[in-house]
């Protein structure tokens, strides 16, 4: 097993989680203006949690929180991916072929 890659591992995993932990709060899903009939329009967040589907109105106000909440989502899914990445990377140094045990 290479230790100078197997560190180097260690070290992205432990960066990687330390900006998974600043990310803050989160919300999945869109954000998209919206238009009425009328010609009204508003934001809306539309997401899938758990095989279900849900939209909620966005106030102007909250507006720029949800967005962030959002971007931090989509941050985090990233994370997520690069993290599972180094962890399979990680079990291919250690145990090469073998059987994982």
């Amino acid at each position: 097993m290479n230790m100078g890659k197997m560190s180097d591992l260690r070290s992205e995993i432990k960066n990687v989680k330390r900006q998974m932990a600043r990310l803050g709060e989160m919300l999945p899903g869109s954000l998209t203006r919206q238009k009425r009939k009328w010609g009204k329009e508003y934001w809306q967040l539309s997401y899938t949690h758990r095989g279900r589907g849900g939209t909620q109105y966005v106030s102007e106000e909250n507006y720029e929180t949800v967005k962030s909440q959002v971007e931090n989502y989509g941050k985090f899914r990233e994370l997520c991916k690069r993290l599972v990445d180094l962890s399979l990377a990680q079990a291919k140094l250690r145990y090469g072929k073998r059987k994982l045990k």
